[in-house]
């Protein structure tokens, strides 16, 4: 056995560069399937990464600030004369309507996003005042670096204090602690009560999530936002003098009316309990909310993993397309291993008759024929390794497209090696066996 090896590597030093050239197939299909499957993991991890920003077993509740519906009726005129039905938009009274009345769910998050401005000690930048309250932080499993969050009588008393981002902190506090210091964001002084730890959010998320740079936001009570700073859902005297002046500068009645924010919140969180129940509560909560709106359907719902789960179905086919392309290469690879054996079994026919007359068994030569193949793969596939994570290095740093080379990955490619060695070096092995020693012999 070992003398079988032995002689198989010392055929393969004598024939350096055809066994090097034999391995070049091996060696780029195996640095594909590598790279491939680097990609797949990474577009996974960037999924799953998109989950726990979004939440999971979350149902997202979004406001339309404007809606018309309804049929396309040929009578223009009676179009007209019907009264638009009143809606009193997404409010807090939604949210605690859908947890006292679905079981199902375990909480309610209401989000209010206000544009604003943060100033201390002569700095300022512009933020967003992002009214919250206390199950906010737990559902988005956004960790805090210190202090401490809303307490009950901070919430229910509408109390200016704030939570501030990581970036916040780094901007206004370099060289200070900002638990229990002001800074003034828009018209009010808010006391700084806690600071949350640094969130990394990709640019690629923000946009294709919708999300924010959470880094930079100054968290509030939500109803200290409501009491202190806007509540959309009140009428105020200011707000019907700016209706009334808009509408009498220009009177083109061609001029589009601008579309008034009448919506209490922002954004709706409702977490439940199972992935199960998702599906079936968020078309019972659009109905319910369809039912407290007045039948106007001024809101949008939707479940974030679903999408997320039919995006990475999406990838999943792809990149199971990619790695089947670059499986094509490891073939072409297999049969020019099986062509350069046939060649030297043909070559060495003499050299078989004298092995095989002093001795040797034809699962002596076989042996010695499979280990010259498995052994052009197998090298193929370390040098095919490295290349993989040269090349999957090379797509991160240029395409910039997240890849991860993992363990399982490097034991599929070496396994392809060895198994391409011997499914293409077997018939030529055999072939090599199976020879008549005589006319091995008188070969020239």
């Amino acid at each position: 056995m070992v003398s079988n090896v032995l002689t198989a590597f010392e055929a393969i030093t004598r024939n350096k560069l055809r066994s090097g050239l034999t391995s070049l197939g091996i060696v780029f299909g195996v640095a594909s399937v590598i790279s491939m499957l680097a990609i797949g993991r990474g577009a996974q991890q960037e999924i799953l990464d998109q989950m726990k920003l979004l939440g999971t077993n979350n149902i997202i509740i979004t406001p339309i600030i404007e809606q018309e519906e309804g049929n396309v009726d040929e009578d223009q005129n009676k179009e007209k004369s019907e009264k638009k039905k009143f809606s009193p938009g997404l409010t807090l009274h939604d949210g605690t309507s859908i947890i006292q009345t679905l079981p199902e769910v375990d909480a309610v998050s209401p989000e209010i996003v206000l544009e604003t401005v943060a100033i201390r000690q002569g700095l300022k930048r512009s933020t967003k005042l992002v009214g919250v309250d206390s199950t906010y932080f737990i559902r988005s499993e956004y960790p805090m670096e210190q202090g401490s969050y809303f307490s009950h009588i901070q919430l229910n008393r509408s109390l200016p204090v704030a939570i501030i981002g990581h970036g916040i902190k780094s901007k206004f506090f370099t060289r200070e602690d900002p638990i229990g210091k002001q800074i003034k964001c828009g018209k009010l002084w808010l006391t700084v009560i806690g600071v949350m730890k640094e969130r990394n959010v990709s640019k690629q998320n923000i946009q294709h999530l919708g999300l924010r740079d959470y880094n930079f936001d100054i968290y509030a009570p939500v109803n200290t936002v409501l009491l202190r700073y806007k509540n959309r859902a009140l009428v105020t005297r200011r707000d019907i003098q700016n209706a009334a002046r808009d509408g009498n500068s220009n009177g083109n009645e061609d001029v589009q009316k601008k579309a008034v924010n009448y919506h209490q919140i922002d954004r709706l969180v409702v977490r439940v309990s199972t992935t199960e129940q998702i599906r079936p509560l968020a078309e019972v909560i659009s109905r319910m909310l369809q039912r407290r709106h007045n039948g106007v359907i001024d809101f949008s719902v939707t479940v974030p993993e679903e999408l997320l789960k039919q995006e990475q179905r999406t990838k999943e086919i792809f990149n199971i397309v990619l790695g089947a392309i670059a499986s094509i290469s490891l073939i072409v690879g297999g049969i020019g291993i099986m062509n350069i054996m046939l060649a030297s079994v043909m070559e060495r026919t003499k050299e078989i008759g004298i092995r095989r007359a002093v001795g040797a068994t034809r699962s002596d030569i076989t042996m010695q024929f499979l280990s010259e193949a498995i052994t052009i793969s197998v090298t193929g596939g370390f040098v095919g390794i490295i290349l993989g994570f040269t090349i999957s290095f090379i797509i991160e740093y240029t395409a910039e497209i997240h890849t991860i080379v993992s363990f399982i990955s490097i034991l599929i490619s070496f396994a392809i090696s060895i198994t391409i060695g011997i499914a293409f070096g077997f018939f030529p092995a055999k072939k090599a066996a199976d020879q008549d020693v005589i006319l091995s012999l008188r070969y020239e």
